[in-house]
């Protein structure tokens, strides 16, 4: 008898401006389509059963930050707020070259809270009593703690090893350079 997989929850991080890159980086084309429903497309096929996204897309059922300027952190707290508890894997949405097979292994960790090495994101989050605590008073918090690096640390999340070769997958397209790299 084979124990079923764990549901799980994936989140699209795309309230960003995109100042670096100089256009919404979510409508930027990889393989034909924007970059926004490829990273959708990904969490599904990594076995999320529902993928959310946090920003101002109506059309994607996107969640808009109820407290703009808090980063990534601020998308994280809007979401959680319209979540139920459970495990959630959350990706930026300008990490195109990420595989299924490599969130698939975060998903499946019984972690609370856990990342590859030296990288915030993707993340594997439990959402529960513990990680809201954090997630509701991120507002009040100094500037300095109000990152997914100081989620991570009041969570006491873990590392887990980036596979070998995967590297590159974990890369993020901030300015119009590090695009065409990602595309050439």
């Amino acid at each position: 008898m084979t124990t079923p997989e764990p549901m799980w929850t994936g989140l699209v991080l795309a309230g960003g401006r995109s100042s670096r890159m100089g256009q919404d980086k979510a409508a930027l084309l990889w393989q034909g389509k924007p970059l926004l429903q490829h990273m959708q497309a990904l969490l599904h096929a990594a076995g999320a059963q529902r993928v959310v996204v946090s920003g101002n897309y109506p059309e994607e059922n996107g969640i808009p930050d109820l407290i703009s300027e808090l980063g990534p952190l601020g998308g994280l707290t809007s979401v959680a707020s319209a979540l139920p508890d459970g495990p959630l894997l959350i990706v930026p949405v300008d990490m195109p070259q990420l595989t299924p097979e490599l969130l698939t292994t975060l998903a499946q960790r019984p972690e609370h809270c856990l990342c590859y090495a030296e990288h915030m994101l993707p993340m594997r989050l439990q959402l529960d009593a513990t990680s809201r605590q954090f997630l509701s008073t991120c507002a009040q918090r100094p500037p300095r703690e109000r990152s997914l690096h100081a989620l991570h640390a009041a969570l006491q999340g873990q590392f887990l090893a980036i596979p070998e070769g995967a590297l590159a997958q974990l890369h993020n397209v901030n300015t119009p350079e590090q695009w065409q790299e990602a595309t050439a």
